[in-house]
């Protein structure tokens, strides 16, 4: 009965990472209120990017000792998933179940099409009030310590990035896929929330703003 289930719920993610959610027509920003975020394939994993420049209150912090970032990028994991540094079979199934989290965060000195090639990154436009909503649930997410600072778990895998401890409970059904596509969603883009957990539904209905905000450019 449990392998029924198991094999079910694997066969319904199959079904949902194939399927691209239509996207509901969206209303032009003025360009005075007119700035952009990243979306990022990193295999399995999405993560979410911001222009240092329009990063203002209490996350502009984080770009501290990075100098000459350019763009911070965020992913939501399973912390000790994450720490472990090397992915196994038996910790890939602990991390199916509820568990602390983590957020890694990168600090990129350049574009992130140079960084993870262009194929691999979607860049969609937001108003200035989508991306203080974007920042402020990034920054409530961060754990903090008894001064109010991010609790910093460890160096992360590549150069200039960190991990920092996460409030928010990671599972099979509360993903990093999950995460980008809310944080999207809050900044007031019309992305799609219920049923995501695949980096392929995250992406296919980035692309699919994208190609909407592109030919609303072009009429």
């Amino acid at each position: 009965m449990i392998r029924g289930i198991a094999c079910a719920r694997l066969l319904l993610g199959l079904l949902l990472g194939a399927c691209t959610p239509s996207i509901p027509a969206i209303a032009p920003l003025a360009p005075a209120d007119n700035v952009i975020v990243y979306v990022i394939e990193r295999s399995w994993h999405s993560d979410i990017g911001l222009p240092v420049e329009e990063i203002g209150g209490p996350l502009a912090g984080l770009e501290q000792g990075f100098p000459g970032v350019q763009v911070l990028t965020f992913g939501f994991g399973e912390r000790q998933f994450l720490l472990a540094r090397q992915a196994t079979f038996g910790g890939m199934l602990s991390a199916m179940l509820p568990s602390r989290s983590a957020l890694l965060m990168t600090a990129l000195a350049t574009a992130p099409a140079a960084a993870f090639g262009a194929e691999h990154v979607v860049v969609l436009h937001i108003s200035r009030e989508g991306l203080a909503r974007i920042e402020a649930a990034i920054w409530q997410e961060l754990e903090k310590s008894a001064t109010g600072e991010p609790v910093l778990l460890a160096d992360g895998p590549y150069p200039g990035s960190v991990y920092y401890a996460s409030r928010g409970t990671y599972d099979a059904f509360d993903t990093c896929n999950t995460w980008t596509a809310d944080l999207l969603h809050a900044g007031g883009l019309p992305m799609p929330t219920a049923g995501v957990l695949f980096v392929g539904q995250v992406m296919g209905a980035a692309r699919s703003i994208s190609a909407q905000q592109a030919s609303m450019r072009h009429d």
